[in-house]
């Protein structure tokens, strides 16, 4: 990956701002309706044309095809993965928010995201089968490269990245009821992914691994009695797994606390797992740095060094909040861990991506390009070092 050798380099981390079209027939295609697949294609084409030009004109030195093609970053890999079948099925637990579903702020949550309730009927994948890439995942994965690879034709980026699912990710959102332990599934569910990380490596272009569960199940690990540590390395070492033999410069890794808009009380502390997160064969982390929850944890790097060769990618700019952070206030953020880790390992970045699913947009897309401006203008005058302190 380019390093930031003469101007602090700007990415975000990924999805944005589905157009309504767009929308219309990927849920259309999720649910299995007919739908006018080459006027779908040439849609599709056009829209990741315009939102990489976009990034571009923000100042954006890092772009991606916004995964204009996925319904959400999670439940997309279903239809390019055989071995799954949907159910609906009563929620087991309220693990993907953690302690705060059924604690003090249950009522929040019940007013807020009434449909993740215990006991209510929720879709779920369920492994049947062998998990196993498949000729539908191999043409998509194709079709988003030759998109995002004709959306750069003309314009200067440093680079290009696609993002996939993390092995974690999977094995907690799919239920398994084929491999006899969840080890076994997560791993055989690393093998599926192997295939489109090196597709897009293999293309010329920089994978990044999404992963929010690692973070998210946190509380629900330790109630069910096992080692949150020792759960997380065994995580790590499945998606090493799914990346083994790809170039560690061609790898970003991006670890979230879900970034739902909600207290975020119980996230796990990032000190407590970062030692893990930093054995992951990436050369860069993305890691949350804005939100009012997790800003103080840029002192970890006080204590913790980057492994040479490595990048770090901090969130500088919210996705959960309207405010338009203001440059100084980006650069003074860029600022603190140049001081730490040196300018050239540090790449300015968004804590999460604007939407993380078809119908869902954090900010409205004039506050998003807005926020990328703010990112590319902040980046100049930490640069600049004309910080206000």
């Amino acid at each position: 990956m380019k390093r930031s050798t003469d101007r602090f380099l700007t990415t975000h981390v990924g999805s944005m701002i589905r157009p309504p079209k767009i929308t219309e027939y990927v849920e259309a295609l999720a649910a299995k309706q007919t739908i006018d697949q080459a006027a779908f294609e040439k849609e599709l084409r056009a829209s990741v044309t315009e939102v990489v030009h976009r990034q571009v004109e923000a100042g954006v030195d890092m772009v991606s095809d916004g995964e204009f093609s996925k319904t959400n970053w999670l439940a997309y890999f279903q239809h390019r993965c055989s071995g799954f079948e949907t159910r609906m099925q009563p929620l087991r637990s309220p693990s993907f928010v953690g302690a705060e579903h059924e604690g003090r702020f249950a009522e929040f949550y019940d007013q807020s995201m009434p449909w993740f309730q215990r006991g209510k009927p929720f879709p779920h994948l369920v492994c049947v089968g062998p998990v196993k890439y498949n000729e539908s995942g191999r043409a998509a994965i194709e079709r988003d490269i030759a998109n995002l690879k004709h959306a750069l034709e003309g314009v200067r980026v440093e680079e290009a990245f696609l993002p996939v699912i993390a092995p974690c990710s999977l094995g907690v959102a799919y239920w398994n009821e084929y491999y006899k332990s969840d080890e076994e599934f997560l791993f055989a569910v690393a093998d599926a992914l192997h295939e489109e990380y090196k597709a897009i490596t293999d293309a010329g272009l920089v994978v990044q691994v999404d992963d929010a569960i690692l973070t998210n199940l946190y509380d629900q690990v330790r109630a069910d009695g096992k080692d949150y540590r020792r759960w997380v390395a065994m995580n790590i070492e499945a998606l090493n797994h799914g990346l083994r033999g790809i170039p560690e410069d061609r790898v970003r890794y991006h670890l979230c606390w879900g970034s739902w808009p909600g207290p975020h009380t119980s996230d796990v502390p990032l000190r407590e797992i970062v030692d893990l997160v930093l054995k992951i064969d990436a050369q860069a982390y993305s890691i949350e740095a804005a939100n009012p929850r997790h800003e103080h944890e840029w002192l970890v790097w006080k204590d913790v060094k980057l492994p040479e060769g490595k990048i770090l990618m901090p969130g500088v700019v919210s996705h959960a909040i309207s405010h338009v952070e203001h440059p100084q206030l980006i650069a003074q953020r860029i600022t603190r861990f140049a001081n730490l880790l040196g300018r050239e390992n540090i790449i300015a970045s968004t804590d999460c991506g604007f939407a993380q699913a078809s119908r869902i947009a954090r900010q409205h897309p004039s506050i998003v390009w807005a926020k990328l401006e703010a990112l590319a203008e902040g980046a100049r005058i930490a640069w600049s070092e004309k910080v206000l302190v």
